[in-house]
């Protein structure tokens, strides 16, 4: 698909977090989500707002990538689940969320978008923000492995 690049769309405008890995087909950004540390995003490149917008092709890429970045929060972090998410209601513009979490988060077993279930645990987020590093080296080395095959 070609690029639809719109003055509209924040994901357009800007990177929508700090960036991780970049491609032409898609970034991965690392989201500012309070008491949510490992929170990812896979960002299409095209301005596209349904999966099914996607080709064939283009849409095993980008499960490709989720899946990676979804594998890379495993090996690192051992999380109690992953969530994974394509809502785009507010930004509709194709991103996955892929979202690590933890039994002593704020929102868990419910989903980050709900209210809170117990108190943030800022000493578990303060230990999970010093093995992002990790994370990050483990999701570009799954994503240039993917690019190269």
């Amino acid at each position: 698909m070609t690029n639809h690049f719109t003055t509209t769309c924040s994901l357009c405008e800007g990177a929508g977090g700090r960036v991780v890995y970049e491609s032409p087909a898609f970034r991965v950004i690392q989201a500012e989500e309070a008491g949510f540390p490992a929170f990812y995003r896979v960002v299409w490149s095209d301005h596209v707002a349904e999966f099914s917008d996607l080709s064939a092709a283009e849409r095993a890429r980008c499960m490709a990538a989720v899946a990676a970045v979804e594998e890379a929060l495993r090996d690192v972090l051992a999380p109690t689940k992953v969530n994974l998410a394509a809502l785009g209601n507010q930004v509709p513009h194709l991103h996955w969320h892929v979202i690590a979490r933890f039994d002593w988060d704020s929102h868990f077993p419910g989903p980050v978008w709900a209210g809170a279930r117990q108190d943030r645990s800022t000493a578990h987020e303060a230990e999970l923000l010093l093995k992002l590093p990790a994370v990050d080296a483990a999701i570009t080395a799954k994503l240039k492995a993917l690019d190269a095959a």
